[in-house]
């Protein structure tokens, strides 16, 4: 699944008002934390997920870890805070707009 800009950009207004649900320590993408992330995409859909990891490279490669992982899709990531986003099959909470 491949969002557009116009899904992209709405989503990021609605991640504004969010906290992060997720807090990732020094061990990294554990799978408790995979399992926090599953459970927190099928409930709420766009999470935000705070990293702590202080280089940019491994932290380009946590995330794309943790999109593929996940199988969502990267809405934004600013410094250290990174936003997800996976629709729920079951019962869609979010709403996009068309392409």
């Amino acid at each position: 699944m491949s969002l557009s800009k116009k899904q992209i950009k709405f989503l990021r207004a609605k991640c504004h008002a969010l906290k992060a649900v997720i807090m990732m320590g020094q061990k990294g993408l554990t799978d408790e934390v995979l399992n926090e992330l599953e459970i927190a995409l099928t409930h709420h859909e766009l999470v935000k997920i705070k990293l702590s990891v202080d280089d940019r490279e491994v932290r380009k490669q946590m995330i794309a870890e943790i999109c593929e992982k996940s199988q969502s899709e990267e809405v934004q990531s600013i410094g250290k805070t990174l936003s997800v986003y996976r629709v729920n099959p079951d019962r869609a909470i979010i709403e996009l707009p068309s392409k």
